[in-house]
C-alpha cells in the first residue's frame, strides 16, 4: 500500500525518502524499508537515539546498496528529499511514562515547517496520528496520507483476486 502510495503520488525511481520518528519499534518502516530497498531508494532515518532502526535491518539495507543516512535532525532533510514518512511514538511502547514523554514531540510537522521543502514534497503517514502531523497539514498539497489509507482498498482487493484466483 505504501509503495502504491508513493508510485501514484510521487516516483519511485530516484527516490529519496525519510522515514521518521519511531524506527524502533515501527512495522511499517521496517517493511517499507526493504520494499524501498528493491528500487535502490535513498533512504534518510529521522529518530531520537533511543528509537533508532535496528542495527540488523541497517546492515541489511546496506548489504542490498540501500544508502542509508541516520539524523536526528528533520530540518537538514526536509528540503533533500521527495516523501516524508512520519509515524508516531507509541506510548505502549515505554514502560515508563517519563521516558516516554522525553520523546514525545520529537518531530512535529506544520505548513511552516513544510514551507521550506522541495516541491512536490508528500507527506504519507501510517495513522493513527497522534500531535506529529499538525491538522492544518490536511489542507496543503503535501498532505497524503488520507489517500494512502483509501489505496489500501484497491490494493487488498487486487491481492486478495490474486490469491483467490480469477473464478472467484
Amino acid at each position: 500500500m505504501d509503495l502504491y502510495t508513493i508510485k501514484k503520488e510521487s516516483h519511485l525511481e530516484n527516490l529519496s525518502i525519510a522515514l521518521v520518528g519511531d524506527l524502533k519499534y515501527g512495522r511499517t518502516v521496517h517493511s517499507l524499508a526493504y520494499a524501498l530497498s528493491l528500487f535502490g531508494a535513498d533512504i534518510t532515518l529521522v529518530s531520537p537515539a533511543s528509537l533508532r532502526m535496528p542495527d540488523p535491518i541497517k546492515a541489511d539495507l546496506s548489504s542490498k546498496g540501500t544508502g542509508v543516512r541516520e539524523t536526528c535532525d528533520l530540518g537538514e532533510v526536509i528540503n533533500n528529499v521527495d516523501v516524508l514518512y512520519m509515524t508516531r511514538i507509541q506510548r505502549e511502547r515505554f514502560p515508563d511514562p517519563v521516558e516516554y514523554k522525553k520523546v514525545a514531540s520529537s518531530y512535529r510537522i506544520t505548513p511552516e515547517f513544510l514551507a521550506g521543502a522541495r516541491e512536490g514534497l508528500i507527506v504519507m503517514h501510517p495513522l493513527p496520528r497522534v500531535d506529529e502531523i499538525a491538522h492544518s497539514v490536511d489542507e496543503t498539497p503535501h498532505a497524503r496520507y488520507f489517500q494512502q489509507s483509501f489505496y489500501g482498498v484497491p490494493v487488498r482487493m487486487a491481492l486478495l483476486k490474486m490469491l483467490i484466483g480469477k473464478g472467484a
